[in-house]
């Protein structure tokens, strides 16, 4: 571990790394702060910019918008009562209400300092669990292989927002688009209706931006985005020696917390937030005071989201399975550029893993150094109107996913997904659930088909082996219990 930190940090301090360290946390700080864009449509938007560059200057692009942009979605939140990103919707409960006090520069301050510990918390946990688990992996075969890609899926299924029917419906359609092209065992050509550029398959580039990107911009462009506050001579005061003596238990609670819910495959930092802001209310001497601008209702939001975020790079780079939809995202990155994140990535690229690990806690660490003079420059950013960044947006999608594959083809398949998207989240179906479909429906395929192999047509290898039977007996577990939950709830109703 010693050697591939050194490792990782001689590439982190090259100058060019540096360089796009700095301009990637920028980007994320202004994309995650900006209403109407996530750190999930940035990585989507610049996915396509990656692939022109090498792999760590990829991955450094890529990760360091993701860290950097769920940061910065508290400081809508609290100045203007408008996550700048999902992550950060229990920071408006308190963060608000504060500002409305006319302690705006307070709040950011909490929410600064939150976000920078639990984020620099969730990073060492990254560094010292992914190993030990990836060393874990290393066990794994087909079965095993082919159980974890099932956990991966049902996770999502039981977490679509409590409608199991949604999910399954969602995972399903992403396999189903994940079996277009040939066989990847057999060559057959499959769905492609005699189209050459649906020999190689769905790209998921196209599909992702279109999903994420589009449907949001379609979303959003529908929505009223006048702000009427003012930015203007907000002083923030990030450490205040009373303040924090009051929320210290509390960002430590939260950011252990959001660790161990941020690696839970398909759970993500939105939800980590949440159940932090309930749990600092529920240890609370004075839980009626939260909701009226009290220190701890953002301090135990923004450092869950932001430990939360690293947690679920965890299962990503140990096991190969997304922890959120950005990771899925990231996941589909490293597929674009030929590689597997997994157990064998660690040994087969250990500088590319670490230097992910130090970008990650590089980021965290600038943030307290950034963020004020951030803030000041972002007074001016606020007044330029959607009307103008949304056609932006989609002009960026539009060329970058022509630059992958420079196929038209491509295109319409984007627009396609961008309006399906739409539709499927006003129906309230979970786009992560589509994409983790795309991207581990493969995997499941091709390894239960080895599976298969590997004992002859017996499919009892995968009830037998420990590992794989674990592993489909949690992925049970996770498809019962929401069944089970709601089956107690209307039996409370009707008692």
């Amino acid at each position: 571990m010693i050697e591939g930190i050194l490792l990782g940090l001689d590439n982190l301090l090259q100058p060019i790394h540096l360089l796009i360290l700095l301009v990637a946390m920028m980007i994320g700080l202004l994309g995650g702060a900006l209403p109407g864009i996530s750190g999930t449509m940035l990585v989507i938007i610049l996915l396509p910019v990656s692939y022109g560059l090498d792999t760590i200057s990829a991955f450094i692009l890529l990760t360091t918008i993701y860290a950097s942009s769920v940061f910065s979605g508290l400081i809508s939140a609290i100045l203007f009562r408008t996550p700048g990103t999902p992550e950060a919707v229990a920071t408006v409960l308190d963060g608000y209400p504060m500002a409305q006090k006319g302690k705006p520069g307070q709040a950011l301050g909490i929410g600064i300092l939150s976000s920078a510990t639990g984020g620099i918390i969730g990073t060492l946990f990254l560094i010292f669990l992914t190993p030990l688990l990836a060393a874990f992996a290393l066990k794994f075969s087909s079965p095993e292989y082919f159980a974890l890609a099932v956990l991966g899926l049902t996770v999502v299924v039981s977490l679509s927002g409590g409608d199991l029917i949604k999910g399954f419906i969602g995972v399903g359609l992403g396999l189903f688009v994940a079996t277009f092209g040939m066989d990847p065992l057999t060559g057959v050509e499959r769905f492609t209706f005699g189209r050459l550029e649906l020999i190689g398959g769905i790209d998921l580039i196209p599909v992702l931006i279109g999903l994420f990107a589009i449907s949001e911009v379609l979303r959003k462009s529908k929505e009223d985005h006048t702000i009427q506050q003012k930015m203007d001579k907000i002083k923030t005061k990030i450490f205040d020696r009373e303040i924090f003596k009051r929320i210290r238990v509390t960002i430590g609670r939260s950011s252990l917390l959001g660790v161990a819910i941020g690696i839970l495959p398909g759970v993500g930092a939105t939800t980590a937030a949440m159940v932090s802001y309930s749990e600092a209310t529920r240890w609370s001497k004075n839980p009626k005071e939260f909701g009226t601008g009290v220190p701890e209702g953002i301090a135990a939001p923004e450092s869950a989201n932001n430990a939360g975020a690293m947690g679920a790079m965890v299962p990503l780079l140990s096991l190969g399975i997304p922890g959120s939809a950005t990771t899925a995202v990231i996941l589909g990155a490293f597929v674009l550029h030929g590689l597997q994140p997994g157990p064998m990535l660690m040994s087969d690229s250990p500088d590319l893993v670490y230097t992910i690990f130090l970008s990650l806690l590089f980021v965290n660490v600038l943030i307290i150094l950034f963020s004020k003079p951030f803030i000041m420059a972002f007074s001016k950013i606020m007044k330029v109107p959607y009307s103008v960044l949304g056609p932006a947006i989609v002009i960026f999608c539009i060329i970058g996913t022509y630059a992958v594959r420079n196929s038209v083809f491509d295109i319409w398949i984007m627009l396609l997904f961008g309006v399906l998207g739409f539709y499927l989240d006003k129906m309230k179906f979970p786009l992560a659930a589509v994409i983790l479909g795309v991207v581990l429906g493969p995997i499941a395929e091709e390894e239960f088909r080895r599976g298969l192999q590997m004992a002859n047509g017996d499919l009892s290898i995968f009830f037998t082996r420990p590992i794989s039977a674990t592993l489909l007996g949690l992925a049970l577990l996770a498809l019962i219990l929401p069944l089970l939950n709601r089956f107690r709830k209307k039996t409370g109703a009707a008692s």
